[in-house]
């Protein structure tokens, strides 16, 4: 009678934010090193508080950034399905509170509590989901719109309550080539751009201010804040981006193939 109460009970949420068997909490401090990757890999981390960048180094010794994950989200999950090793390495980008769970304990829970299993499938469909988007964003759209969705994204813009300006942890330019796959100096110019179309600020410590416009980017469909020249509804022209040495133009990016027509009938 007791177990069955208490699995009536059971909620994700209360799970995942508080310590128990096989779950405890821990603390990072900004730029702390939660795991590097090549370690034994003992367990997953949900993040209550903060935010962390996941990143991979190759084995020429080139650094790239795989993403920026924060409230709510899970990481380190590898383990689960039998690596053995952390493929990347977590660094706290913010000051984090994490939820430390053991293999054993998430296993035998999920089988236990349909419920956690559920959240958790959930959450991986929809980073699969994200991992999709990303590779249709390297293929098709230019390095202005990636930089946009990029800082969008790390913004939680799309989730219920947020609002229309969000402050994030400040990235360096480098890091956020990376993540774009351009060169630094175009991040610098699209960034410079976005501020003075009052889409962000940067002037703010150690933070960047998004704002909800900055979403007008993503979905112009001229590939960007529109051609150079035009005039934008603040009154203000857009300007040339520079050219990025030894790159396709970005005019030269893939396109969208078009759809096959059907075959014509032969009744």
């Amino acid at each position: 009678m007791a177990t069955s109460t208490i699995r009536r009970n059971f909620t994700p949420h209360i799970f995942l934010t508080t310590i128990g068997s096989g779950r405890r909490l821990l603390s990072f401090q900004k730029n702390h090193l939660i795991f590097a990757q090549g370690e034994a890999s003992d367990g997953l981390f949900f993040i209550q508080a903060g935010k962390v960048q996941l990143s991979v180094v190759s084995e020429g010794g080139k650094e790239a950034t795989l993403g920026i994950l924060g409230e709510d989200d899970f990481f380190g999950e590898g383990g689960l399905a039998g690596q053995l090793v952390r493929m990347s390495s977590a660094t706290a980008m913010t000051d984090c509170v994490l939820l430390h769970i053991k293999k054993r304990a998430m296993m035998l829970a999920m089988s236990r509590e349909p419920q956690l299993s559920a959240t958790f499938v959930k959450y991986l469909l929809k980073r699969n989901i994200r991992y999709q988007d990303d590779l249709v964003d390297q293929l098709f759209n230019s390095s202005e719109k990636r930089l946009a969705r990029i800082l969008l994204l790390m913004a939680h813009f799309g989730k219920e309550g947020v609002v229309a300006e969000v402050e994030v942890p400040k990235l360096s330019q480098e890091t956020l080539a990376e993540m774009v796959g351009t060169t630094r100096s175009r991040v610098s110019f699209f960034m410079n751009k976005f501020r003075k179309l009052g889409f962000i600020d940067y002037d703010n410590g150690h933070h960047l201010r998004v704002h909800s416009s900055l979403l007008s980017v993503v979905l112009n469909d001229d590939g960007g804040t529109g051609p150079p020249g035009m005039v934008t509804p603040n009154g203000k022209k857009t300007l040339e981006p520079p050219s990025a040495p030894g790159g396709p133009p970005e005019e030269d990016r893939a396109h969208r193939p078009p759809l096959p027509k059907p075959p014509a009938s032969t009744e």
